[in-house]
């Protein structure tokens, strides 16, 4: 029995390396064998992980306890279930629902804050660095209402038009109450 825990165990190592230089065509695969069935707990990472986990409980069931081979074998069944259903909504269902994208439209910017980077005149352009998706983005900016803004200053976004976000001062709340 051993030798079987110990093989699936190294079956697990050898799968997560495959899947890391394969992710692309592992998911296809999935993808068209099991598709929109609704099976996704099926999805071979958990299944992998399952079997990674039954060998490893059974390899250690059987070097340090003293249970006949049945009940290691039910225990390590019973593990390697736990095992899979806390890798199916610890890591599987929260990654399927996951989005890392750097593309945003620059309509989405309304409303956003930032921070002026170069000063904008009353009637220029000057530029403004706003939090955008996972990163930073500069974008050039005129006023909105027609006053200078200077360096440092915090700005909201209020219009985009022709590739430009006007922005207006914030209030940083100074005004009494």
């Amino acid at each position: 029995m051993e030798t079987l825990y110990w093989s699936l165990i190294i079956f697990g190592v050898l799968y997560a390396l495959v899947t890391l230089l394969f992710t692309e065509v592992m998911d296809h695969i999935f993808d068209a064998l099991i598709g929109d069935s609704g099976l996704d707990f099926l999805q071979p990472t958990v299944l992998v992980s399952g079997l990674t986990v039954f060998g490893a409980a059974g390899l250690l069931l059987d070097r340090y306890t003293l249970l006949s081979t049945a009940w290691i074998i039910v225990l390590a069944v019973a593990v390697a279930i736990l095992g899979s259903i806390g890798v199916y909504f610890l890591y599987v269902r929260p990654m399927e629902n996951r989005e890392n994208s750097l593309g945003y439209s620059i309509q989405d910017l309304i409303g956003s804050i930032g921070d002026v980077s170069i000063s904008i005149p009353s009637q220029g352009y000057g530029e403004v660095i706003v939090r955008a998706g996972l990163s930073n983005t500069n974008h050039i900016a005129a006023s909105f209402d027609g006053e200078s803004i200077p360096q440092d200053s915090r700005v909201v976004i209020v219009e985009v038009k022709d590739h430009t976000v006007y922005v207006s001062p914030l209030d940083t709340g100074n005004s009494p109450v």
